[in-house]
């Protein structure tokens, strides 16, 4: 029987940095999680088990580590670029994949003032980043994860088409919440890409808030068309918009009214809405 290897790949995944610069008394925190994913000419070590050109994942590891000591993991843009340029050169690489994502802490305010060394997470709200590198291209997609919004008005869901299934009820006025999950790319390579994420974030934040929302379709391109917007070196962006609901209670069983006062919210099942949108005609 004959039987092709047609694809294969290996790296380590969820490689835990904490980084503490010290300047003066304050401290800067970067909370990252790293994969690293290689392809290349390591077909021997699946048929063969011939490990001649394994580098270990352990040394994979002990790699970011090393880099991170010597070099700023700040943006985590150019240091997911220092790891795909790292690993290419280890001589059996053909194209290395390099994906971080970045924990966001502030300070705490203490005193009247943002603390020196103390700091507070933002729920689970990630920043990242996904180097894709060969030996004549690098690929950068920046990007926001679980970034959880709320707002308890200005949202509506009508004039959908109605059928035998149906029982969803019509709505001017609701809850409307979400877990953002937004990916850009830029034309070229960005020089700035901490000032494009902290300019995509707040437009996303803003226009979430500001907008009246007819649809969760209607908001996710309007939080598109807001990025490209306020992000000039933004050429496409895809966002998801999971619509994690708040029902509203039913107490007339008890005798009582629910004038949008009382909300169960259910994690699953879930709407899930996704668009992708690019500068341009």
């Amino acid at each position: 029987m004959s039987i092709s290897l047609m694809r294969n790949s290996y790296g380590k995944s969820r490689v835990r940095l904490v980084k503490v610069r010290r300047a003066d008394g304050r401290h800067e925190l970067t909370d990252i999680d790293v994969d690293i994913e290689l392809e290349g000419d390591f077909d021997d070590a699946y048929t063969q088990g011939n490990n001649g050109k394994v580098l270990p994942t352990d040394t994979m590891k002990n790699t970011v580590y090393a880099l991170a000591k010597g070099h700023p993991v700040e943006p985590i843009e150019d240091f997911g670029v220092l790891l795909a340029e790292h690993f290419l050169g280890s001589g059996h690489a053909r194209r290395a994949r390099i994906a971080i994502a970045e924990k966001v802490w502030s300070r705490i305010d203490a005193g009247g003032a943002p603390h020196r060394h103390a700091f507070l997470r933002a729920a689970g709200e990630r920043r990242t980043a996904e180097i894709s590198a060969t030996a004549g291209e690098i690929a950068v997609v920046s990007g926001i994860a679980d970034l959880l919004v709320l707002k308890t008005t200005g949202s509506a869901f009508s004039g959908f088409p109605r059928d035998a299934y149906t029982t969803l009820r019509e709505t001017d006025d609701r809850i409307l919440s979400t877990l953002m999950v937004a990916r850009w790319r830029t034309a070229t390579r960005d020089p700035a890409p901490t000032r494009t994420w902290e300019s995509a974030r707040c437009a996303l934040l803003e226009t979430f808030a500001e907008q009246h929302s007819l649809s969760v379709q209607h908001t996710i391109h309007a939080l598109g068309t807001a990025v490209l917007a306020a992000c000039p070196a933004v050429d496409e962006l895809s966002l998801s918009l999971p619509n994690k609901h708040c029902l509203l209670v039913d107490l007339s069983p008890f005798g009582l009214s629910n004038d949008n006062e009382i909300f169960v919210p259910v994690d699953e099942p879930h709407g899930l809405i996704h668009a992708t949108m690019k500068r341009g005609g």
